[in-house]
């Protein structure tokens, strides 16, 4: 990857709905050239095209950080809760992590009520969970996907 592959990410980071001759305009390529690069870029750097929604104006007024504690740690155990996780549409982050506990869920809903639901009835409701602590944030600092390049 040199440094045109670089600006190109750049640019698409920035807006992802540059079309090939603004990126080309920009990089200083012929847009044959940079539709190649970014076809190339797009099998192996590029995981898709996505729109950024504000969690507030669709109703998500709550954001939080649920860190769970497995009761056990087979395979069988792991592989079960994460297939849990990846049914619940409010669990917008999932990561298995180092230290105290074995994942950190970063969730989205409408309310505390809403909150209560999808931790009692549902994150629950997966089984095999030991300890589940919330922490809500509070304001957000900051949000981003652009990776530093």
């Amino acid at each position: 990857m040199d440094k045109i592959d670089r600006a190109i990410l750049e640019l698409l980071q920035a807006n992802g709905r540059l079309s090939n001759a603004e990126i080309a305009e920009h990089v200083s390529l012929s847009p044959p050239a940079c539709w190649k690069r970014l076809k190339r870029l797009e099998e192996e750097v590029i995981s898709g095209y996505h729109a950024h929604l504000d969690r507030d104006a669709l109703g998500f007024g709550l954001f939080a950080f649920v860190s769970i504690i497995l009761e056990g740690h087979s395979d069988e155990t792991m592989n079960n809760f994460e297939a849990g996780v990846k049914r619940i549409p409010n669990i917008v982050s999932c990561h298995n992590i180092s230290g105290r506990y074995d994942y950190l869920l970063q969730v989205v809903v409408k309310d505390m009520n809403a909150f209560h639901d999808l931790a009692m009835n549902q994150i629950r409701s997966i089984g095999n969970i030991k300890e589940m602590n919330t922490g809500f944030s509070l304001k957000e600092i900051k949000l981003s996907s652009h990776l530093p390049l």
